[in-house]
C-alpha cells in the first residue's frame, strides 16, 4: 500500500504513541502563552534522536512545516504552529547531569530551568539565568529565545552560559556546535547562531551549560522613591558606584498601585513604605563583602530614597520579591487585556521612556504600567485594554506601534528576552535595515532550504489583532 499523506507516512514510521492525532492533544499544542491558536495536523513526541531525525527528514522531503515546542511559555507566539503541519514536542526530554568537577550541566531541552539551578546548588554551583517563568519554562525554549531574567544584571543571559549545542538541521542531519571545553576556536560559531533563532534554524536535543560557584550570601533591599525618574537615577548611581547588584528591579507607580491592591501581607506598613516608584535590589557574594556593599548602598540612597529596607531573613526577602512577582498578574485589575512589550532602553534614554509612556497613557486613556530590569535597561511596558471594547483594542494596537517606534528612536531594542515570534513581526523593520534582514534570510535559506522549520516567524509581518485570542487557563496562570 502506498502512503501519499505525509502524516500517515509519519504515523506508519513512528507509531501512534509518538505521532498523536487526537484533537484535544493537537489543540493543546496549537498555541503558546500568546494564546494564538493554529491547529497542527499532528503532535509528535519523539522518544530519541532517531525519531527526531525521521520527523525532520520526512518533513523536509514533503515540505511539511515543523514547529519545535517546549513548555509553551513563549509570550510572542513563537511556539504556535502558524502554518499547521507537525508540532515537535520536546518537553519530555528531561535528562540532567551536573559535572561538579568541571562546573558544567548537561541538559536535554525539556529540563525545567529552575531544576537546573536547584540541582547545581546542591553541589555548590549555580545556574544564574532566571526568567520569571523559570519554575515551568524549559531550557530548550530559553536557548531558542535567548532568555534573560532578573539576574542578567550581573551574570548575563542564556547565551552567556551555553558552551555547546547538539541537535538537528531542518534536513534531519545531526550536528554539534561547540564542545564541553572552556576554549574552543574551530570553525564558524554556529552555536550562537542557533541561540535566539526561535527554532527556525535547528532542533536542539542537548546542551552543555556553564555553571558558576554558588554565592556565599545574598542580601535583599527594597527602596522607594518620590517618582520614577528619581528611582531610575538612583539605579544608574548604583551601577556607577560599581556595586554590581545581581538583581535590580524597577516598578513604576502604576505597577506599585496594582501590587498594593492585590493585598500583599508584608512585615511593614506598605502604604507608608511604598512611594510612587520602587527599586528591589539583591547583592550577592562573600558575606563580609555584602555587608560592606550594603553600607555603601544605604549611604548612596540617602537623599534619594524615601524609604530603605533590608530584608532581615530569607523569608522576608521572599516576601519582598513577591512585590515584583505579583505585579504582572495584578495588572488585570485594571483591564482584562494586556500587551507586554519587553523593550530595552539605554541608560541615557530611560527618563524619555517614562515621559513617553505617561504621555501615551494621558492621550489614549489606557494604563501603561512598567516594571523591569533597571540594571540592563530591559523594561516590560504594558498596554492595558478591555478586550470587548473595540475602541480600546484599536487604541492598544496603535499604542504598541508608537511605543516600538519610540524605542528605536531612543536607541533601544524592540525585544530583550521574549524574541520576535509572531507578535513583534510588524516591528522588525523598525529595528533592522533591508540589508540586515536579507542577510538573516540568506542564512535561513542556507540551513533550511525548504523553509519547513517554524515557518512564518520573525520575518513575515503578522497582524495579531486579526486573530482571536484563545480563552484558556494555563498551568502558570
Amino acid at each position: 500500500m502506498s502512503l501519499t499523506n505525509p502524516t500517515e507516512e509519519l504515523l506508519a514510521a513512528l507509531g501512534a504513541d509518538v505521532v498523536i492525532l487526537d484533537e484535544a492533544a493537537r489543540f493543546g499544542a496549537s498555541f503558546d502563552n500568546a494564546r494564538l491558536s493554529f491547529m497542527p495536523e499532528a503532535l509528535v513526541r519523539p522518544r530519541d534522536e532517531d525519531d527526531v531525525a525521521k520527523v525532520l527528514a520526512l518533513a523536509n522531503r514533503h515540505s511539511v512545516p515543523v514547529t519545535p515546542r517546549g513548555a509553551g511559555s513563549a509570550t510572542t507566539g513563537a511556539a504556535s504552529p502558524l502554518k499547521g503541519g507537525w508540532v515537535l514536542d520536546m518537553s519530555g526530554w528531561k535528562n540532567l547531569h551536573i559535572d561538579s568537577d568541571a562546573g558544567l550541566a548537561y541538559v536535554q531541552p525539556g529540563v525545567v530551568t529552575a531544576d537546573i539551578n536547584a540541582e547545581a546548588e546542591k553541589l555548590g554551583w549555580c545556574y544564574p539565568p532566571d526568567p520569571s517563568s523559570h519554575k515551568y519554562c524549559t531550557i530548550g525554549g530559553n536557548i531558542a529565545c535567548n532568555a534573560g531574567g532578573m539576574r542578567a544584571a550581573k551574570y548575563g543571559v542564556t547565551r552567556d552560559f551555553v558552551m555547546a549545542l547538539e541537535g538537528f538541521l531542518p534536513t534531519g542531519e545531526w550536528v554539534r556546535w561547540g564542545a564541553d571545553l572552556r576554549k574552543y576556536a574551530s570553525g564558524y560559531n554556529l552555536r550562537d547562531l542557533w541561540i535566539g533563532s526561535e527554532g527556525t534554524l535547528g532542533v536542539i536535543t542537548g546542551a552543555v551549560l556553564k555553571l558558576l560557584p554558588k554565592p556565599e550570601a545574598r542580601a535583599t533591599f527594597l527602596m522607594s522613591f518620590s517618582n520614577e525618574k528619581v528611582a531610575l537615577e538612583a539605579s544608574r548611581a548604583i551601577i556607577g558606584a560599581r556595586l554590581n547588584p545581581s538583581i535590580m528591579e524597577f516598578l513604576d507607580r502604576q505597577s506599585v498601585r496594582c501590587t498594593l491592591d492585590e493585598g500583599l501581607v508584608l512585615p511593614f506598613d506598605t502604604e507608608t513604605v511604598f512611594a510612587p516608584a520602587l527599586l528591589l535590589v539583591e547583592l550577592d557574594g562573600a558575606a563580609d563583602a555584602i555587608d560592606l556593599a550594603a553600607g555603601r548602598l544605604e549611604a548612596l540612597m540617602k537623599g534619594r530614597a524615601v524609604a530603605f529596607r533590608r530584608a532581615k531573613s530569607v523569608d522576608e526577602a521572599e516576601l519582598l520579591w513577591s512585590v515584583r512577582r505579583k505585579c504582572s498578574k495584578a495588572m488585570f485589575r485594571i483591564a482584562d487585556g494586556k500587551l507586554n512589550e519587553d523593550i530595552v532602553i539605554p541608560p541615557r534614554s530611560q527618563d524619555a521612556l517614562i515621559d513617553f509612556t505617561l504621555e501615551l497613557k494621558e492621550r489614549t486613556g489606557l494604563a501603561t504600567p512598567i516594571f523591569g530590569h533597571a540594571a540592563d535597561g530591559n523594561f516590560h511596558v504594558h498596554i492595558m485594554y478591555r478586550r470587548r471594547v473595540a475602541e480600546e483594542c484599536a487604541l492598544a494596537e496603535k499604542a504598541v506601534a508608537e511605543l516600538m517606534g519610540k524605542v528605536v528612536e531612543l536607541g533601544g531594542a524592540i525585544s530583550g528576552e521574549h524574541g520576535i515570534g509572531l507578535s513583534k513581526t510588524p516591528f522588525l523593520r523598525l529595528q533592522h535595515s533591508e540589508a540586515e534582514i536579507g542577510a538573516m534570510l540568506a542564512i535561513k535559506r542556507a540551513l533550511d532550504p525548504r523553509g519547513i522549520l517554524n515557518p512564518g516567524k520573525i520575518f513575515e509581518p503578522f497582524r495579531v489583532w486579526e486573530h482571536e485570542i484563545v480563552r484558556v487557563t494555563l498551568p502558570w496562570d
